[in-house]
């Protein structure tokens, strides 16, 4: 791990706790064995356990790092295989939706057609932006009312063809 990705809860222990923390996750130590491997009270292994929220949450991290460095890539790849080689159509659809909703291009709500609905209604809501910033100038308080009549019609038309979800 790099310097710069050393921040958290875990890298501001101390060395015996960083210690505990892996020997926890390892799963095959007992509180007494980390405790002798340590030097210290069995007690002190349980204080940090149950008392120590900045020991409980490096643990937490501890486990999240672990699973990104071990097991994502793995994960990924066995996930990939899938789009290649598996029989199904149902499957190889399944496989890679996953891929594109973890590389952030698909949410699980979105379809292709919510999101081109989505994209053509930001831009409709730039121009009408503009159009109304134009008329304000040039109408003056007559061309805001008429602006915002035409506003709301567009509005409603928007959200019909989203669906009704007004995420922006």
């Amino acid at each position: 791990m790099k310097k710069s990705e050393e921040k958290g809860p875990f890298f501001e222990l101390t060395k015996r706790q960083k210690k505990a923390v892996v020997m926890l996750y390892e799963g095959t130590y007992t509180n007494k064995e980390i405790a002798e491997v340590l030097h210290c009270s069995e007690s002190l292994i349980y204080k940090w356990k149950r008392e120590n929220k900045l020991f409980q949450q490096a643990r937490r991290q501890y486990e999240t790092m672990i699973i990104e460095d071990k097991y994502v890539s793995e994960a990924m790849q066995s996930i990939y295989a899938l789009v290649k080689t598996a029989k199904s159509e149902m499957v190889r659809l399944q496989a890679a939706i996953s891929i594109l909703k973890l590389a952030g291009r698909l949410t699980d709500s979105s379809t292709p057609e919510l999101d081109k609905a989505k994209v053509r209604k930001a831009n409709a809501e730039a121009d009408i932006a503009e159009y109304k910033a134009k008329a304000l100038s040039e109408a003056g308080a007559s061309g805001v009312e008429l602006v915002n009549k035409y506003l709301d019609k567009l509005d409603a038309t928007a959200n019909e063809e989203v669906g009704g979800n007004n995420e922006s």
